[in-house]
């Protein structure tokens, strides 16, 4: 099986066969479709296969002929055959889980081009007979053997899936208005008008009007159904709309084309921004494709060196999120680099007694466990082999990182090498802030959106 070899025209005899065996499963179809573009529900959508012909899923009528493609290309004739041409007939279906025989046999031979025929047969695990037909080759004239490549393994993921199911809990939502600070930018208009298509916000644009328009001509956006608040310029726009939060004119803010820092410097203003009780922390919600959830990390953003108060903080903070979007008791990994506790490792120290505030009541609402280390923290398997009896190792829906470093690094990492999308709030303030990167995607930025909206009205609902 490590070679690959062919049957020349001469060595070929009338009767000669080969055969391949396939099983067919949900990733075949999918890949199938991926690659020819064929998307027909009969195929990929299992609500209307119940109620087409054959009530089921079934396989792509030329996947099988794909199958006998591979048969005469790598086992008869085998490497150099030249396709001429191929009749098929389809006699039944094949379905998921449907083990197909494929076979193909010489039935004729020509000198003429070294043309052969051969008959060709798909059979299920039934001996039901589910593709006949016929094919014409050139069949090799010079021996060929060759190491069989191997191809790389393929992975399937849905991108945007939890984002998708994030924007359904918003249905049915009233939008929240919503200042966008200093959307000077083509990439920052675009995103808040996209949320205003999709009824997550109502935006009201704070910023130096000429600029907002003139981002808006270059963008070709119509901004007649949008409030505009002139301001100079962008440190003023963040001024404004903090005041308009603390007069209850807008329940949320979103962050528009200035730096992280001037935004947050009028938030946190000690008279006159938007301070509570609670420490306020950053969340990225991250879309990873290849993790079952939601993934929460905190705080990559806001707190550079948190201490154990503010760390008690940042949990609850993201407790509360995760409740929002409808995690009732949510599973909370506090990262470090091991996963016992030592006094020269602080992160560890910080998580023991974060548990233990979990224990007496001091943090409520999830399930707290660390020092885990990420590895620990995503993987069910990992864990078991480190011999680590934990609720929430390998189903960890909240990252609560050492510092911010780790957490920055830890979140671009995942979208850069892992194809996540990041959204990102800010939390425990008086309002959610919608703080998303310049170079995130709309679909980030629509479920930056989504969350505050989750949380504003779960806010006004609390007694």
């Amino acid at each position: 099986m490590n070679q690959i070899e062919n049957r020349t025209f001469d060595e070929l005899r009338l009767g000669d066969t080969a055969s391949l065996v396939r099983t067919l499963t949900a990733e075949d179809i999918k890949l199938f479709a991926i690659v020819s573009g064929d998307v027909n529900p009969t195929h990929v959508d299992d609500d209307f296969a119940k109620s087409d012909i054959f009530h089921k899923i079934v396989a792509h009528g030329m996947w099988g002929g794909a199958l006998i493609s591979a048969a005469l290309g790598t086992r008869l004739p085998g490497p150099g055959t030249v396709y001429l041409g191929q009749s098929l007939r389809f006699h039944q279906p094949i379905g998921l889980g449907d083990t197909v025989t494929v076979t193909v046999k010489v039935n004729e031979k020509s000198e003429d081009g070294h043309r052969v025929v051969l008959d060709c047969l798909a059979i299920n695990q039934c001996g039901e007979t589910v593709i006949s037909g016929t094919a014409e080759v050139t069949a090799p004239t010079e021996q060929i053997s060759r190491p069989r490549i191997a191809l790389p393994d393929v992975a399937l993921h849905e991108r945007g899936r939890q984002y998708r199911q994030l924007a359904d809990l918003t249905r049915g939502l009233a939008p929240i208005r919503t200042a966008v600070v200093h959307p000077v930018d083509a990439v920052s208009l675009l995103g808040a008008t996209e949320a205003a298509r999709e009824n997550l916000i109502v935006p009201i644009l704070i910023g130096p009007e000429a600029k907002i328009r003139a981002a808006a001509k270059q963008s070709v956006l119509d901004l007649a159904p949008f409030a505009i608040v002139p301001t100079a310029h962008s440190h003023a726009a963040a001024a404004a709309a903090v005041a308009m939060a603390r007069r209850g004119e807008v329940e949320a803010l979103m962050k528009g084309a200035l730096h992280t820092d001037e935004l947050m410097q009028a938030v946190v203003d000690g008279s006159l921004g938007l301070r509570t009780e609670r420490r306020i922390s950053h969340v990225f919600a991250i879309d990873a494709p290849a993790y079952p959830r939601p993934l929460l990390i905190t705080d990559a953003v806001v707190n550079i060196h948190p201490t154990l108060d503010d760390k008690r903080d940042i949990v609850r903070n993201a407790i509360d999120l995760a409740h929002a979007l409808g995690i009732a008791r949510p599973k909370v990994a506090i990262l470090s680099a091991v996963e016992t506790v030592t006094d020269k490792i602080k992160s560890t120290l910080d998580a023991a007694a974060l548990c233990k505030m979990a224990d007496r009541g001091q943090i409520e609402g999830g399930i707290l466990d660390g020092p885990l280390a990420f590895d620990n923290a995503v993987s069910e398997e990992a864990a078991a082999t480190k011999g680590i009896v934990s609720p929430v190792a390998g189903r960890a829906d909240i990252f609560i990182v050492p510092d911010l470093e780790a957490g920055n690094m830890l979140a671009k990492q995942l979208e850069y090498l892992a194809e996540a999308q990041v959204a990102g709030i800010v939390l425990g303030a008086r309002v959610p802030i919608i703080l998303t990167s310049r170079a995130e995607k709309t679909m980030a930025r629509l479920a930056s959106c989504a969350i505050a909206l989750l949380l504003a009205r779960r806010s006004a609902a609390s007694p």
